[in-house]
């Protein structure tokens, strides 16, 4: 293209409109298109753009091209080779034994494949198991899957699903199939996708909630997956409904957090159960969704969240992977703006009402999610068993199956929490229940130290992470757990890295990984630790924490955790709260506090 007619940025974008189509046509099975000249290039290049969902895609990322930017890798990648076109090179390298290389590795995600070296020479693979919920034949079915082609083991991660980790290169295809036969799928669960719908753990069986949101996470899930528009957003993309129950499920943390509400007599809208949206969560970036000031009825959540993710597909950033999520539209538009343009790919407008005009949500047990609790169904509980940061092996997931066969409703409910709730057991069969799950090393109870402890995989099984997480954890549990008597619950989130998949920026101590020079000199070595964060907070306490500016060696952790609760039991007013007792001092006074004599 030398037409001196076109300027550099117009020939980019012209490219990129023909390099674009030219692959969804091979991808389609049509011959590549004819390279093309100035004459007619921008008819030519509109008449070849795809016809099939992809479409939207192209055009968003045609935009960026138009304005003389450039794509990121990520979105490269995903405009030369549509990702649900892979399949066959998956089956070949499985044949071969190959993992796959360059980027390969981020196209493998769609399928829910995280080839994880350097960390663990194999695949990791989430799955989408919505609102948590999976019978007891599922589980018994991972049991098996775990141990055939992983590592005999599986993690409950922080968006209430599981991970299998260790899958040999030869293993990926019988793995899926395996998936298939279970009815669970991974598709979409890694990559720029919507990743696994949350809703309370406890949804159905909860006394105090609201709805159930067991349907609504399975509806958005079945119509996500129908929704081929909806895989290769921006970025990835979160969504989570509360029902109102006694446990909490984060919605705040997400992009699109639904919250149940009660709306009674004498307002705009008909008297009822309805949900409160939220818009922007992301904890990473030390933001949390906002409320917009909006009531939806529950039969109305599907076509908002596609509108939602619309607009998002249409305007999130393709070119910067750290503004590609969607708090930086909202920051950049403002939530009236993005409220209008959702209303208008929505068709109608939603009511608006102010949050005192509606009936505020039952409290949160912080401790709802371990230990038995009574289920709206006389005679009937629910137990919460205690995972340490979401490890659990084949055996015990044999037998947590067996246990929700024989005594309970069949059905397993994961948590944000990472751990795993027995519901509808018969409370004459709980000993048996209790006694069980002492035979395979889990309980039924935990201290308030040890319900709180969450963590991502870290070091251990992601390339990403600088420091070992879940075994900085284990130490803190083996030191302290015990020797701690906290009169309240207390969540220390560890995170490998600053993609926050742990949450630490939400946790009354948050503890994120670093590296630190092992010594004064220039060329010291480093060594593995965290940076420490305090004081942040969920649900009706949801707020950021606040960095201290200190980062503690990995081997110190236990002390340093022994530390800030002894000065804070010391010093406490009366029974005030670890959080409160953050907030009435400055960072620099709590950084002296829990560390006396050391610079940082």
């Amino acid at each position: 293209m030398t037409d001196p007619g076109f300027s550099e940025e117009q020939k980019e974008y012209l490219q990129g409109f023909a390099s674009g189509a030219s692959a969804a046509r091979v991808a389609l099975g049509m011959p590549p298109l004819q390279p093309l000249t100035s004459t007619g290039a921008t008819k030519a290049a509109e008449d070849a753009l795809p016809s099939g969902p992809e479409r939207l895609h192209v055009e968003a990322q045609n935009r960026f091209l138009g304005a003389g930017r450039k794509l990121s890798g990520e979105e490269r990648a995903k405009r030369e080779k549509p990702p649900f076109t892979i399949w066959d090179e998956i089956r070949a390298n499985a044949e071969a034994g190959r993992f796959p290389k360059g980027t390969d590795v981020f196209l493998y995600k769609f399928y829910g494949l995280f080839y994880v070296g350097p960390a663990q020479e194999g695949f990791m693979s989430r799955l989408r198991l919505p609102n948590g919920t999976l019978k007891a034949h599922q589980l018994a079915g991972l049991a098996e899957l775990a141990a055939r082609y992983g590592g005999g083991y599986a993690h409950v991660t922080t968006r209430a699903s599981l991970q299998i980790r260790e899958i040999g290169a030869h293993d990926p295809v019988r793995y899926l199939e395996g998936l298939f036969e279970l009815g669970i799928t991974s598709r979409g669960a890694g990559a720029d996708n919507i990743r696994n719908i949350t809703g309370s753990p406890t949804a159905g069986i909860d006394p105090q909630e609201l709805i159930d949101t067991r349907p609504l996470a399975r509806e958005i899930q079945v119509f996500i997956l129908n929704k081929p528009e909806f895989f290769g957003l921006p970025r990835k993309f979160n969504i989570a409904f509360d029902g109102g129950g006694r446990v909490g499920v984060l919605e705040e943390t997400n992009d699109i957090g639904f919250t149940a509400c009660r709306v009674e007599d004498g307002h705009a809208v008909p008297p009822g159960v309805y949900f409160r949206l939220a818009l922007g969560g992301i904890t990473g970036h030390q933001d949390l969704a906002r409320d917009v000031g909006v009531v939806v009825r529950p039969e109305e959540c599907v076509p908002v969240c596609a509108a939602v993710i619309r607009v998002f597909l249409d305007h999130g950033d393709r070119t910067d992977r750290k503004r590609a999520r969607m708090k930086y539209i909202l920051d950049e538009w403002g939530f009236e703006r993005f409220m209008a343009e959702v209303e208008t790919v929505l068709g109608y407008g939603l009511p608006r009402l102010p949050l005192d005009a509606v009936r505020p949500r039952g409290p949160i047990d912080r401790m709802g999610h371990v230990g038995v609790h009574r289920q709206r169904v006389d005679g009937r509980v629910y137990v919460g068993v205690p995972l340490l940061v979401g490890r659990v092996s084949v055996a015990q997931m044999e037998l947590l199956a067996e246990l929700a066969r024989t005594y309970g409703d069949g059905e397993l409910r994961l948590t944000v929490w990472q751990n795993v709730i027995l519901s509808g057991i018969a409370i004459d069969d709980l000993d048996i229940v209790k006694a069980r799950l002492v035979e395979v090393g889990l309980h039924w109870s935990a201290s308030h130290l040890a319900a709180g402890l969450v963590a991502c995989t870290g070091a251990f099984g992601c390339k990403f992470g600088l420091a070992h997480t879940k075994e900085t954890a284990g130490a803190i549990h083996r030191a302290l757990d015990g020797e701690l008597e906290l009169d309240q619950p207390v969540n220390i989130h560890l995170t490998g890295c600053p993609n926050s998949c742990a949450q630490h920026y939400i946790g009354d101590l948050g503890l994120l990984g670093t590296k630190i020079a092992d010594g004064d000199d220039e060329d010291a070595p480093e060594v593995e630790g965290f940076k420490i964060i305090v004081g942040g907070g969920w649900g009706e306490n949801a707020r950021i924490g606040r960095d201290l500016d200190l980062a503690v060696p990995s081997a110190e952790v236990p002390d340093f955790i022994r530390r800030v609760f002894h000065t804070f039991h010391a010093r406490r007013d009366g029974d005030e709260s670890f959080l409160d007792f953050t907030l009435r001092h400055e960072v620099d006074e709590l950084r002296d506090l829990f560390t006396p004599g050391v610079a940082s």
